[in-house]
């Protein structure tokens, strides 16, 4: 006897919401995707009209004084770079010490009470960070270790940066750090490794790949801060190496510039100015993103 085929594709009107639920998810990422290259599309036009309308020994005059026609880039990107390297600084070694602790030695009631707490972290205002920065970090921390550095300076501002990313590496580390086979810490334990050795030694090395992008995440988002810096930094646009000193990051700038005003008054470039910034500050984000990706893969191992 021949037996007839089933048809396994089941309901008619299942499928059709199937196909309708593909269509929705598929117009959104479509959305999603046209939004942002209407982003770029606008940043590289406005840019590309300030390029026109300066001389290219603008870019090499001293300091970043839009108003004034003075376009020293190289003084936003130095001081952005300051601030990153000073809330890194903060930002590993707290970062990557609660995600071991989390990790290795919370117990799991424990660990259910900290982790959200150390993430709520992560829901401060970066405003409020940026007063915390101005008001107690500089006059009790900066200035009391350094009687002269400025009211407003880049280690204050790295300090804030540095406190408001340490939920994002921590959280990112411990979840690498959690995806690491049980198996794995047995077998060091097995061997006579203590906790710490097995913590440093095994399990950190075993899940280098989530620790990198979570690294590479906080540079971005600390790259990227706006009102901690544009607070606790100044608002000087001359070129300085010193933590001390104050001064504008890319996003500060940014801020100053436009605040209250969708024209900026003064130089003829002003304006596109901020779209220039912003283009750049957009490109070392997506560099900062291929890398992430790639020291994934390079460092990624599978269990």
């Amino acid at each position: 006897m021949t037996m007839a085929p089933i048809d396994l594709r089941g309901d008619v009107a299942r499928r059709t919401r199937e196909r309708r639920v593909r269509w929705l998810f598929t117009a959104a990422a479509g959305v999603s995707v046209l939004i942002s290259a209407l982003i770029i599309l606008a940043l590289v036009e406005e840019a590309w009209q300030f390029l026109a309308k300066i001389d290219f020994a603008q870019f090499f005059e001293n300091g970043w004084f839009p108003r004034r026609g003075r376009f020293q880039l190289l003084a936003l990107v130095v001081h952005s770079l300051i601030v990153t390297s000073v809330a890194m600084a903060v930002a590993i070694p707290f970062g990557l010490g609660s995600a071991i602790y989390l990790s290795e030695y919370a117990s799991p009631r424990l660990r259910r009470l900290l982790k959200p707490t150390l993430e709520v972290l992560a829901g401060v205002p970066s405003v409020v960070l940026g007063f915390f920065a101005l008001q107690f970090i500089t006059p009790n921390v900066v200035r009391g270790f350094f009687p002269g550095a400025s009211s407003a300076n880049f280690l204050a501002a790295g300090i804030g940066v540095g406190i408001l990313i340490i939920p994002l590496v921590a959280a990112v580390s411990e979840d690498a750090m959690r995806a690491v086979p049980r198996s794995i810490r047995e077998a060091s334990y097995g061997l006579g490794a203590k906790r710490w050795h097995t913590a440093l030694r095994v399990v950190l090395p075993a899940a280098l790949s989530g620790v990198m992008a979570a690294l590479i995440l906080g540079v971005s988002r600390a790259i990227g801060e706006t009102m901690v810096v544009a607070l606790a930094a100044g608002l000087n646009g001359t070129m300085s190496f010193n933590p001390l000193d104050g001064g504008l990051t890319m996003t500060g700038a940014m801020a100053n510039l436009a605040v209250g005003s969708d024209q900026v008054a003064g130089d003829v470039a002003a304006f596109q100015s901020l779209f220039f910034v912003g283009l750049v500050l957009f490109v070392i984000t997506l560099a900062l993103n291929v890398a992430s990706e790639r020291v994934v893969r390079r460092f990624r191992q599978r269990y």
